[in-house]
């Protein structure tokens, strides 16, 4: 009886794996299928280099979507990295338990608040007060990189916390007696340690901030237009998708189908880049 449970659950979790294999298979033919003849009728060249988006007249260059995608993922790592491994240092070693206690919760709560309202809050709060101080019309490059930088902060904090603690304690103990004090030992053992929980993190973060739509669109102006300054607004590649998808039709949806190409590559290229890197300290 035992035996035959077991080959049960074998054959189940075999059929899991398939499935999954299968469906990601799926989806990537489907996407494919459909955008890949825009490259050979308007060209690869055209559709990623050019300048200008006009479905209307057939004109697909999605170029500076690609460039407002990355400079507002840019602006979001560059504000959300060193903010979460601050916090994730601090929660893993200098926060007292019952702090710890408290604020992991609220950090969890981040990853549960709707894209939404995180766009709500940012066209009251984030938009006006970039319009106010910084100048520009306030739906800009740096307000998306505010907003994916609270977002993708959860992701990185919870992560990177999780790598700093699987360091082995003989790791830490034996800086300590050798004469390191605690921040020595935090950047120069744990943090090595602990780099490809890190990275992974910092991966994952990347992920989220390229692939959020409803909250990017609500807070960047969805302008396809090339940016010159952090204060212009933008339109990100996802956004474009979520934009023209409803009404689309012939070469445009083909064209939006492609955009979605572009992005599978991207988050491809990522994780493979991740996984070229060497990971932490290894032991001997």
């Amino acid at each position: 009886m035992y035996r035959k449970s077991e080959f049960i659950i074998e054959k189940i979790l075999f059929f899991s794996a398939v499935a999954a294999i299968f469906i990601v298979l799926l989806i990537s033919f489907f996407i494919f299928y459909e955008g890949l003849p825009i490259f050979s009728k308007y060209g690869l060249n055209d559709f990623l280099l050019g300048h200008h988006w006009y479905p209307e007249d057939n004109v697909f260059g999605i170029f500076p979507m690609i460039v407002g995608t990355f400079y507002v993922t840019l602006g979001a790592l560059v504000l959300g990295v060193p903010l979460g491994l601050g916090c994730a240092i601090f929660l893993a070693e200098f926060a007292p338990k019952k702090m710890a206690r408290f604020v992991r919760p609220g950090i969890e709560l981040l990853a549960g608040i709707p894209s939404v309202v995180y766009g709500f809050w940012g066209m009251m709060v984030i938009v006006p007060w970039v319009r106010d101080y910084l100048g520009g019309p306030g739906f800009s490059i740096l307000t998306g990189s505010i907003i994916l930088a609270v977002m993708i902060l959860p992701t990185i904090i919870n992560i990177s916390e999780d790598s700093i603690r699987a360091v082995p304690h003989e790791y830490k103990e034996g800086s300590l007696a050798i004469g390191a004090n605690h921040w020595q030992t935090i950047k120069k053992i744990m943090l090595p340690s602990a780099k490809s929980g890190i990275i992974a993190s910092i991966v994952l973060g990347m992920g989220r901030a390229i692939g959020e739509t409803m909250a990017i669109i609500m807070v960047v102006g969805n302008v396809s237009a090339m940016p010159e300054s952090i204060l212009d607004p933008v339109r990100t590649l996802t956004a474009n998708v979520a934009l023209e998808m409803g009404y689309a039709a012939g070469d445009h949806s083909q064209a939006l189908f492609a955009t979605g190409i572009i992005l599978f590559i991207t988050i491809m290229f990522i994780n493979l880049l991740v996984n070229i890197i060497p990971g932490g300290v290894k032991k001997d």
